[in-house]
């Protein structure tokens, strides 16, 4: 592996290295990303490194138990295997996962590839009418949830967490379907209703690594 580097120009070489260490940021490295102002989309230069250097980094990957996959449907590699980190979200978190899933496929079914497009505001209003959200979060909650989501390639946010306001539009990733499948939100909504506001249980949203 250490002779494959060695053959590279140093920024490719580099390049390569900082796509590695994302994917093990993120779990998964999407084609398109969007110009977080313009939401315009754009070629990510990490899936065209994994294109090009996909036989090394899956060679690599074994070595700690990690596999890399590709989904050429959905254009995305992720990171799967027992070596690949989990991240376990709260139960807040988790929730407003849950509202973005279900934003995203009422938005897909009903306005076309285009609409995958939503607000604080309009996640509120999920919250309340799916009864998912029965209080007002914090501050700090709201920033934890969208840290998390932009952090695991989600959504896309046009500035720093901190700055987002109500109206702010948040783009939505597809990669929302890794997370929560289509099969099993209805039952989880129903699960969430049924809960209290005290419970400290924490769901595992990632896929499975097999």
């Amino acid at each position: 592996m250490a002779a494959y580097m060695e053959e590279l120009s140093v920024t490719e070489a580099e390049n390569l290295r900082r796509t590695i260490t994302r994917l093990f940021q993120q779990t998964c490295i999407l084609q398109m990303k969007y110009d977080p102002v313009t939401l315009s989309p754009r070629d990510n230069q990490d899936y065209e490194m994994c294109i090009r250097h996909k036989n090394f980094i899956e060679e690599y990957l074994s070595v700690i138990g990690c596999e890399l996959v590709h989904d050429p449907q959905e254009h995305i590699f992720r990171l799967a295997g027992e070596g690949a980190r989990t991240e376990r979200f709260g139960m807040t978190t988790t929730r407003i996962i849950l509202l973005i899933k279900m934003i995203y496929r009422e938005k897909i079914l009903g306005e076309g590839l285009k609409a995958t497009v939503t607000t604080l505001e309009e996640m509120r209003e999920y919250g309340k009418n799916t009864g998912l959200l029965n209080h007002k979060l914090t501050v700090a909650e709201w920033r934890e949830a969208l840290y998390l989501m932009s952090k695991h390639q989600m959504i896309e946010l046009p500035g720093a967490v901190r700055d987002v306001e109500d109206t702010t539009p948040i783009y939505l990733y597809s990669t929302i379907n890794l997370y929560v499948s289509a099969a099993d939100i209805n039952s989880l909504v129903e699960e969430y209703r049924e809960e209290t506001e005290n419970e400290t249980i924490e769901e595992d949203l990632f896929p499975d690594a097999d």
